[in-house]
């Protein structure tokens, strides 16, 4: 078995994957996945549950190396789940640099909170953040490491309608502000469709489908081609959506 590699090959590719196979069991999860990830490239990663998609994410983390073939990634990496996993007895700046070399730096920190809105939250507690809060945390604690490449599993899950929109906003002004590599792990296709460059389906074990979203941001969900694109992902997942202009008996 060959572990994930943290060399990137070339300028043109922040992430290589070539022949990436995993098996829990007797059971193949990802078998022979090939993908490529410019550097800067925003993509989102579909999937049913299941299917082995925040596997794919924990391989790319280095979270796993009990793999077959070769994924080859940047040094500089960072994830944020989709549950925080703050130390409430850390405060939130602490939280925000927890694990980075040397002595604790609050002055960095602050930097990293005040780019995800939350100035006023530096000394708090964990306890006392909203759950929309929480996650800005973690964002800004997988920021302060300068990724190259971040890896977002399923991080608007757990959180409101209404909260969930202004983090997939914070999300896509920081990737502009910030140009590394996204890999986001998500079940919405429209959230897939407002913020990649490219959105990939996976299905038996490899990258079964995958469309290309060249449009401006921000964009609108109503565009005549998100809504084509929207229609054509649902059916590769397997969904059918009703024809809202049938007659009804």
């Amino acid at each position: 078995m060959t572990a994930t590699t943290e060399t990137q090959t070339s300028e043109t590719a922040a992430v290589s994957i070539r022949g990436l196979s995993k098996v829990f069991g007797d059971r193949a999860v990802i078998d022979g996945l090939d993908l490529d990830i410019r550097p800067g490239e925003f993509v989102a990663l579909l999937g049913r549950s299941g299917c082995g998609k925040s596997t794919l994410l924990r391989i790319l983390a280095g979270l796993d190396s009990e793999i077959d073939g070769l994924a080859t990634v940047p040094r500089r990496r960072a994830v944020a789940f989709q549950a925080p996993r703050l130390m409430p007895w850390k405060r939130v700046w602490h939280n925000v640099v927890l694990g980075l070399p040397g002595r604790p730096d609050r002055a960095l920190a602050q930097r990293y909170l005040d780019e995800v809105g939350l100035s006023a939250k530096t000394t708090v507690w964990p306890k006392t953040l909203s759950g929309g809060e929480a996650q800005r945390v973690s964002l800004a604690r997988a920021l302060v490491r300068e990724p190259e490449l971040l890896l977002l599993d399923e991080p608007f899950g757990a959180l409101d309608a209404l909260t969930r929109v202004k983090a997939q906003q914070l999300v896509a002004d920081l990737w502009a502000r910030h140009r590394c590599a996204v890999l986001l792990v998500t079940h919405d296709v429209e959230e897939a469709l407002l913020l990649a460059d490219r959105v990939l389906v996976m299905d038996g074990g490899v990258i079964a489908h995958e469309v290309t979203v060249a449009l401006p941001r921000p964009r609108p969900i109503d565009h005549p081609t998100l809504v084509r694109l929207r229609t054509e992902l649902l059916g590769r997942l397997g969904i059918v959506e009703p024809d809202r202009h049938a007659s009804v008996d």
